[in-house]
């Protein structure tokens, strides 16, 4: 198994570009897969610089219906018209950012190009869905624990109102290689610990390699509420038999304090730069 990543937030393998965004290259032994395709046509360039030919691609898995996921998706269908995406079908809803009362706008539009969902080669899901027997796709219908106060800022738009995002446009994949388990998500925005959850409720076990950003990034210093709420997943990951790789939205100081208790159990991983 292969995994690369494409492009993520911070400077990584020389000759990549890096900004906010996220997108994985992934091989199977059935499969030549991206989950995600970052914010711009920069990562069908960085693959380009990889020699990672996206031409062979066939499955595209959309993590979330937000833009920094799926801002290549409309450059990546120029270089392939064949591969199957996959998303849930309210990843096409109105996505925003409260960025708070001093800016102009306050609410961002943070959604996907409505473009996408017109290409004939999207599959729209509702729920989890087994693509065979290498690869599944399943959603949270409840959590665990608290949603991570870092995504309390993100809401969704129903007509002139702006309501907290519930996340139920967010999916994960799971890869079944050579007895190898792996969980990948962009964000995390249901929060990690509840994903993790629900992956061992579904399959009975922790998985053996987890590559997600925990979206704990923060425009501002972090409170004390906030340090000890990082501390507190950082606790409880470390107790997990998984190796955890994180990059994007989780942020390098939150990734720092994380560090200190996960010690060798975390890494980051950068533009370019391989995970497998």
């Amino acid at each position: 198994m292969k995994i690369i990543n494409l492009i993520e937030n911070t400077e990584g393998q020389s000759g990549c570009a890096y900004a906010h965004g996220l997108s994985f290259y992934v091989e199977t032994g059935k499969h030549k897969i991206l989950m995600d395709l970052g914010p711009s046509a920069e990562t069908i360039e960085n693959a380009e610089s990889l020699g990672i030919d996206l031409s062979q691609v066939d499955t595209v898995i959309l993590s979330h219906g937000h833009y920094d996921h799926s801002g290549g998706i409309i450059p990546f269908t120029q270089v392939n018209d064949k591969a199957v995406i996959y998303m849930q079908e309210s990843a096409v809803d109105d996505y925003y950012s409260d960025d708070g009362i001093m800016a102009q706008p306050r609410f961002r539009y943070i959604g996907i190009d409505k473009d996408i969902a017109s290409l004939p080669q999207v599959r729209f899901l509702d729920g989890d869905r087994v693509i065979d027997e290498e690869l599944e796709l399943f959603v949270i219908r409840s959590r665990s624990h608290d949603l991570p106060s870092t995504n309390k800022h993100l809401l969704v738009r129903n007509g002139d109102e702006y309501q907290r995002d519930d996340f139920g446009h967010e999916h994960f994949l799971v890869i079944h290689q050579d007895g190898m388990s792996v969980l990948m998500s962009g964000c995390a925005h249901n929060g990690i610990l509840s994903i993790l959850s629900a992956y061992r409720e579904k399959y009975g076990k922790a998985p053996d390699l987890v590559v997600s950003g925990f979206h704990l990034m923060k425009k501002t210093d972090y409170t004390d509420a906030e340090i000890k709420e990082i501390e507190a997943i950082a606790n409880e990951l470390k107790d997990y038999p998984t190796r955890f790789v994180t990059c994007h939205c989780t942020g390098i100081p939150a990734f720092d304090l994380m560090k200190e208790i996960m010690g060798d159990k975390l890494e980051y991983v950068h533009s370019g730069e391989r995970v497998l």
